[in-house]
């Protein structure tokens, strides 16, 4: 049948997931850090997902689809409330409580050293734009390299900081404008890059500075450069 139902444009999406979250029908979910339109038949073309979204990457088109089916939002509904939905519980925002780090200490075994991760999730392009724990916060954005090349990277890197990771060379992508979004619409404190000093790790620092000129903010930013032997090549700070 054609009928009206909305229509994201992946382009736009910053991947905040405000829509997904707006969505009482679970019609949206996100996929790879963009928001899509799962089921057309979960969709009741209402667009409660309009006005949330940031970036005005969803609209209403008129096309065939199937039906709206309103026994099939209620199972699904009620699925997710006992918890077995097909979403990714991984991708949810979430605090982690945990002892403080000790990592820098040095006399710990492996198996007795706490994580200094305060929070779920890191990955860029999951992360939410707004979360409680970015207010007043010192952020940590870093290449996922350097969490295996340098032994100690909680306790030097992560402790006391809310800690953002990714790689632009394996997600093809430019984290300027998520990054941009997540300085603009926070509190931050402070910025710190971790990056190693293969080439490719330089999309990381060149976004994290344009995500930083764009938002027109002025934040204490370090860039600290890891080496590939485990080693810290080079600490700058702006």
């Amino acid at each position: 049948m054609i009928r009206k139902i909305i229509k994201i444009d992946e382009e736009k999406c910053n991947g905040c997931g405000l829509c997904a979250k707006a969505c009482h029908e679970g019609a949206i979910g996100m996929v790879d850090g963009k928001a899509k339109l799962l089921r057309d038949d979960y969709c009741d073309g209402l667009g409660d997902c309009l006005p949330v979204c940031p970036v005005d990457a969803i609209s209403f088109e008129e096309r065939e689809a199937a039906a709206y089916d309103e026994a099939a939002v209620k199972a699904n509904m009620a699925a997710k409330a006992s918890g077995c939905s097909g979403g990714c519980p991984g991708s949810q925002s979430r605090v982690i409580e945990s002892s403080p780090c000790s990592c820098s200490s040095g006399n710990d075994t492996p198996a007795d050293i706490p994580s200094a991760l305060t929070h779920w999730p890191v990955q860029i392009k999951l992360a939410p734009i707004s979360a409680p724990y970015f207010e007043g916060a010192d952020l940590l954005i870093a290449a996922d390299c350097c969490a295996y090349a340098y032994g100690n990277f909680h306790g030097k890197f992560m402790d006391g900081k809310k800690t953002l990771i990714g790689c632009p060379k394996l997600d093809m992508i430019d984290y300027s404008e998520k990054l941009t979004a997540i300085i603009s619409s926070n509190d931050i404190k402070s910025l710190a890059v971790a990056r190693m000093e293969v080439p490719c790790c330089g999309g990381m620092e060149y976004a994290v500075k344009q995500a930083l000129s764009n938002s027109g903010k002025d934040i204490p930013l370090e860039i600290v450069t890891v080496g590939i032997d485990g080693t810290i090549k080079d600490t700058r700070k702006f």
